[in-house]
Order: structure tokens, then C-alpha cells, then sequence
């Protein structure tokens, strides 16, 4: 029995393979090759208490960033989720949009309502002198791009304030 005209066997389809299969590996090396992308690195700058009562608490945590990379970074919004001296303190989404330069830095506000009136008396407990440690906070989410291939981001990020 005689192959049909659109079978593999056909030899337009079986150079048509042998084409793709053959530029596989050069796109693989591309691939291997190409810039690599580094995280940026998020740190809370500033922790200030705008008001709130005692169920309720208002604050505007300042979000520095620095992008790593060679290429900038358009960001359309992150969400986060902040611990604080070890505790969940706050989640959300940060809808800022802004754009990070190509290794440099830029800083955000996010606005932050927390519920948790004792982890306000317990930052309370960490005002401190000039000079001292500060409170450990971890913060960790995902940065979302406006363009690009990459548009999701995680991030996990340790460090200290002062509260002022």
C-alpha cells in the first residue's frame, strides 16, 4: 500500500523535520547563553505610623529597590506579604506603578492597615537609641512586570528597621 500524500513518509515533511530538529541545539546554546536575570532586592527603608485605633493601625512602609540587571525594570504593581519580629503583620497588594532603571534604584510607599494590636505594642518595644539593632522584619511575594517575558517575579527579603 502506497503512502498518502500528507504522511510522514512523505520527503517534503521528512527534510521539513530534519530542518527543525537540526536548529534544536542552537537554540538551546542561544538559550544557555543569553543574559542571565538576577532578583531585584527589596528593603523597607522606612516604617511610619500614620494612626489607626486599637484594632486598626495605619502605616506607610517606604520600599526601596535595586535592580541588579542591564535592562530596566517596569513594575506594575507587588504583592507582598511583611513579617515582623518574627510575626505576620500585614499582606497586600502594592498597585504602584513605577519603573526601575537599568542598575539602579528607586523607592515606593505602600500603604499598609493592619489589624493585629499587639504586634503595634510590640514594635512599640523596639524603640530604641540611635545606633541600636532594630526590628527584623522579612518580606516576601512576587513583583509583577508590565512588559516583557518575564512577568512575575518572587522575592524574599530579610532585614531591620527603626520605627520612627
Amino acid at each position: 500500500m502506497a503512502p498518502a500524500a500528507g504522511c510522514a513518509y512523505h520527503p517534503l515533511m521528512k527534510s521539513l523535520r530534519l530542518a527543525v530538529l537540526s536548529c534544536v541545539p542552537w537554540l538551546l546554546c542561544a538559550c544557555a547563553l543569553g543574559p542571565k536575570f538576577q532578583t531585584p532586592r527589596l528593603s523597607v527603608a522606612d516604617v511610619q505610623v500614620q494612626g489607626g485605633t486599637l484594632w486598626e493601625q495605619r502605616l506607610k512602609v517606604r520600599v526601596h529597590v535595586q535592580n541588579p540587571n542591564d535592562r530596566e525594570l517596569p513594575i506594575k504593581g507587588i504583592d507582598y506579604t511583611l513579617q515582623v519580629d518574627g510575626q505576620d503583620f500585614a499582606d497586600g497588594v502594592s498597585a504602584a506603578s513605577f519603573v526601575v532603571p537599568a542598575l539602579g534604584e528607586a523607592e515606593f510607599d505602600m500603604n499598609v492597615t493592619t489589624n493585629i494590636a499587639g504586634a503595634l505594642l510590640r514594635l512599640a518595644q523596639h524603640t530604641a537609641p540611635p545606633g541600636a539593632r532594630g526590628v527584623p522584619y522579612r518580606m516576601h511575594g512576587h513583583i509583577a512586570l508590565s512588559s516583557g517575558l518575564l512577568r512575575s517575579i518572587p522575592f524574599d527579603e530579610r532585614g531591620s528597621f527603626r520605627l520612627q
